[in-house]
């Protein structure tokens, strides 16, 4: 085993519950600004702290009058917007528990989740959302009250909870502690039936003071803001929501992926969390969109992104020489200052988190002047358990462990953690749980080492590991995030388990494609048409070769195939959180695996 030594915890200074945030905010803050909720592209209306305050105890006392109990278990099946983060303080200052709905989850994922919960209602967006539950809850032995917020949900809770008195509010909120169940979040079930993390109000505000304390310079400004776009379902934005309630902090909400960059002008944040696949997106459209500007702009793009990250290394050796300097000045102002005005001109920090980032990609970043924190952290941990922080970042590592939290790497490479933000069980699954948490250490599944300063690097999956039929142990993720960094491939996955070599299948983005085969003159070419072109063939062998530079020659691709379609969300391929169901694909796509290798 080699451990890591736990950092002091911060000291706690916020009693009680969650439920506790929105009425101290609104007696510390009452006039400042909360969230900022989207009116139009450019226009953002305010709600101060005393308003969300209101707005809480509404809906809570409506909850009540409804007949949710201390301790009852209330769905949320709802788009990234400002209602999910009431609904979400609501539920709580109700004394009950919120379970997470992914709002793409299909009937029958809604109906194992509300099942194994036990939940006794559910918030659902749209009517679209409703239909689903419908489906759902026909097969529930008990029944399940639905409220639909376009449909006037909220508005009817208010007025069923006008009686109600306050005392019975804080009565409610007076019975809960640190200890008591926040909510129950559903793992995306890369395989099998998506198990229950039982996260705690400790869990979180642990979690978050402890946090604080390290990202102080990014949370403290008076301007600080940050736009939400990922799922609230996911833990990743669960946490951050519930930071920026702790520390103040101006939020957004963002519900479409396609008006972010329109929302990232209006709205100015300064800081933004993503995953990588987001920032791959906004490097990969601005090369192309420089290439397509001609051969002279493509040429400086690329002088800009080698300097950026010539620049952003010199950092940790010994900083750059003036002559670098000079270069990186020049090209702030004609490429880096355009790419941070994309993302709303006042970003200074990212987090990132999900998957690996890599090396290339967070040196650009650091060198265009939008410094990404990348952490590490799972459901079961309440999201961030180590992250890079600003005091000190080592690019390529998902930073030190945070205030309270622990880290040990097993003898075979698994990470072990321990932590103020750790579960104690899954919900109803003692099985589960007595298998993940042995010695009062959670087993991840994840493989990884620390360094002697005791940064972590994630090296992959235990249980995807691929072994060749030579006895070479390959772990895919590293192939497969530096595949996904090039411009025409949307998805892939490595295969080769038991085979005498290497191989992977291959998607093309759908999204990249119209301006790429405008760049290499194929616009005439269809993306059908496309995964058989000599163009399109040497371009992905030259992803291919990049990615095998990272490895051994026997752990390196030595064959691929591109696939018609893609691998989404919606055909059932990736996660809500997008990670890749190999299972399924392993499945589905056998025989052009064998193929490979035929």
């Amino acid at each position: 085993m080699k451990d890591n030594i736990v950092p002091p915890m911060a000291e706690v200074t916020t009693s009680g519950s969650l439920a506790d945030l929105p009425p101290r905010n609104a007696a510390v803050d009452p006039a400042g600004i909360a969230f900022s909720r989207k009116v139009t592209s450019e226009s953002w209306s305010s709600v101060t702290w005393s308003q969300f305050a209101s707005d809480v105890d509404a809906v809570a006392k409506g909850l009540i009058a409804a007949g949710i109990g201390s301790g009852d278990r209330v769905g949320l099946m709802c788009r990234t917007r400002y209602e999910w983060t009431l609904i979400d303080f609501a539920v709580w200052s109700a004394g009950a528990v919120v379970v997470p709905i992914y709002e793409t989850s299909s009937a029958e994922q809604v109906q194992w989740i509300l099942h194994n919960s036990g939940a006794l209602a559910v918030f659902v967006e749209n009517q679209q959302h409703l239909a689903t539950v419908n489906r759902a809850t026909e097969s529930l032995s008990g029944p399940v009250s639905v409220i639909e917020i376009d449909g006037g949900g909220l508005a009817e809770l208010r007025e069923k909870g006008a009686d109600v008195a306050d005392d019975d509010l804080r009565q409610r909120q007076a019975g809960l502690d640190r200890s008591s169940v926040a909510s129950i979040i559903y793992t995306s079930g890369t395989t099998g039936r998506p198990k229950g993390c039982a996260l705690s109000h400790g869990n979180f505000l642990d979690l978050t003071e402890n946090a604080t304390a390290k990202m102080s310079e990014i949370l403290s400004p008076a301007d600080a803001s940050t736009l939400l776009f990922l799922p609230l379902a996911h833990v990743f934005a669960r946490f951050i929501e519930v930071l920026c309630v702790t520390a103040r902090v101006r939020m957004g909400h963002s519900a479409d992926i396609r008006t972010l960059l329109e929302d990232f002008a209006g709205f100015k944040p300064t800081f933004i969390l993503a995953v990588p696949r987001v920032f791959e997106k906004i490097y990969n459209s601005a090369e192309a969109k420089a290439s397509a500007a001609g051969k002279a702009q493509g040429a400086i793009f690329t002088r800009a992104t080698a300097t950026a990250i010539a620049h952003s290394q010199a950092l940790d050796d010994g900083g750059p020489s003036l002559a670098l300097k000079l270069r990186h000045t020049v090209f702030d102002r004609l490429v880096y200052t355009k790419l941070r005005q994309a993302m709303g001109g006042q970003v200074r920090y990212a987090v990132s988190g999900g998957a690996p980032l890599g090396s290339r990609l967070g040196h650009f970043y650091r060198g265009i002047g939008v410094v990404i924190l990348e952490g590490y952290g799972l459901t079961e941990t309440t999201a961030p358990i180590c992250v890079n922080t600003p005091d000190r970042v080592k690019v390529g590592t998902v930073g030190r462990p945070l205030p309270g939290s622990g880290v040990r790497i097993a003898d075979d490479g698994e990470i072990l953690l321990q932590g103020v933000g750790v579960f104690t069980a899954y919900h109803a699954n003692e099985a589960a749980t007595a298998e993940a948490i042995v010695d009062g250490w959670f087993h991840t599944g994840d493989l990884g080492d620390l360094d002697d300063e005791g940064f972590l690097r994630i090296t992959g999956r235990k249980k995807e590991i691929l072994v060749t039929a030579g006895g070479k142990n390959v772990a895919p993720a590293v192939l497969e995030d530096r595949l996904r960094a090039h411009p025409l491939v949307s998805q892939c996955i490595v295969v080769g388990d038991q085979k005498p070599f290497i191989a992977a299948l291959i998607t093309l983005d759908e999204d990249m494609w119209p301006l790429w085969s405008k760049n290499h003159g194929l616009e005439n070419v269809t993306l059908e048409a496309a995964r058989t072109h000599p163009l399109v063939l040497e371009a992905l062998q030259q992803a291919v070769d990049q990615a095998n530079a990272a490895v051994s020659k026997a752990e390196s691709i030595r064959k691929f195939a591109v696939l018609p379609g893609d691998f989404t969300e919606s055909n059932g391929y990736l996660t809500p959180s997008l990670k890749l169901k190999r299972n399924v694909v392993m499945k589905d796509y056998a025989d052009e695996v064998e193929k490979l290798f035929s």
